[in-house]
């Protein structure tokens, strides 16, 4: 039988696991709707003019492949415990936060959805880091 601290601490690990899941799977979809915006103009809803958001469908296409890619990248990282990756991945999630904080009036339950992920990834990244990385 294992120790209670042991059990703690892989507790811990399956937290970091969980973060890790969630920012490949975000990422996965963001890759996705970068080649969508690259790919098939008409596809995303605007509203006035040509323009998604600030810039044009490619523009916004290369931003979700690249965001998408980081997301996918810290997955990866934070999978074999490295130190960096958790740092990339807290700043990553933080500035999701900010952005899903601007698109609260067009798509509110989307955002607090997205918002809460990201916080529940934040405290997966900073609560018992050290407990849970010697279990990976």
């Amino acid at each position: 039988m294992r120790n209670p601290s042991q059990v703690r601490s892989d507790r811990w690990a399956s937290w970091v696991a969980f973060a890790a899941i969630m920012l490949g799977l975000s990422g996965s979809i963001n890759i996705m709707q970068g080649f969508v915006a690259l790919f098939q103009d008409g596809y995303f809803l605007v509203r006035a003019g040509d323009h998604l958001l600030v810039t044009g469908y490619t523009t916004w296409g290369v931003i979700m492949l690249v965001w998408g890619a980081l997301l996918v990248g810290a997955a990866f990282g934070l999978g074999t415990g490295a130190g960096w990756a958790r740092w990339v991945a807290i700043a990553i999630t933080f500035l999701s936060i900010l952005v899903q904080i601007g698109f609260l009036s067009a798509f509110p339950l989307w955002s607090v959805i997205i918002i809460g992920f990201d916080v529940i990834v934040l405290f997966a990244l900073t609560a018992h880091w050290t407990e849970a990385r010697s279990q990976m």
